[in-house]
């Protein structure tokens, strides 16, 4: 196998953006790092499939430790995962906001620290997160303050990764969906979704992935939070 071929890792590769992440990847001959939960072994020799709970440092450290052992190198990591508890502020439990930030807070800070040492080794790489827009706009009557504190905290370190290693060589971004249709929305709610996004449709897993594809080829954005989500974040 070529180790001269590029090399992505994709966290939450399992369903939903995630998985649609590492199909268009595939279509670009990438070789593709993926975990998540649930995920299965793959029988695409280029595709490397590890399970783990990605807010857990030893997964982080299998999922790129293995992947450089399989592949030789890696030049982009997206960080997908993520969970979303949709409930009032006051309702929430220390179980709901042990979870979503070992999942939203955790397994970025773990993946992105392990890839980060591994792209300065090649003086080259790019980060790549997928966040949301709720840390501009809140919307009332949609429970979002542990999206906002988790994923707009990982808004904010993007630009801080950006400026620390630009000189490096390694550049930082984040992808900022509004609704999107995935698992994580049962169909009998979408209508009602798609009203909160100016352009009055749910975006598709296909919008994201597009829109990773697009920074991932762009050498000159850094620090860049994408927002992809019908308007949300411009006003209603």
């Amino acid at each position: 196998m070529s180790r001269s071929r590029k090399v992505v890792v994709v966290t939450g590769a399992s369903q939903g953006i995630g998985a649609k992440v590492v199909e268009a990847f595939r279509r670009l001959d990438y070789c593709i790092v993926a975990t998540s939960r649930s995920i299965k072994p793959s029988n695409d020799e280029n595709v490397l499939n590890i399970a783990g709970d990605i807010g857990d440092p030893a997964t982080a450290q299998r999922v790129i430790s293995e992947g450089v052992a399989r592949f030789g190198r890696i030049d982009t990591l997206v960080n997908n995962a993520g969970i979303y508890i949709g409930k009032p502020f006051t309702e929430h439990t220390e179980e709901d906001y042990a979870a979503v930030m070992n999942v939203n807070l955790s397994g970025f800070y773990h993946i992105t620290q392990r890839a980060i040492a591994e792209m300065e080794k090649q003086s080259g790489g790019h980060v790549v997160s997928v966040t949301a827009s709720v840390d501009q706009v809140a919307m009332s009557g949609v429970y979002t303050v542990l999206a906002a504190m988790t994923k707009g905290g990982i808004n904010a370190a993007t630009r801080s990764l950006a400026i620390e290693y630009a000189k490096k060589g390694i550049r930082v971004n984040a992808v900022a969906p509004g609704h999107i249709k995935t698992p994580m929305y049962p169909p009998e709610i979408h209508e009602a979704l798609a009203a909160f996004n100016p352009n009055g449709r749910l975006g598709e897993t296909s919008d994201i992935a597009d829109a990773i594809l697009f920074l991932d080829s762009a050498p000159f954005i850094t620090g860049e939070i994408l927002h992809v989500d019908g308007g949300q974040s411009a006003g209603h």
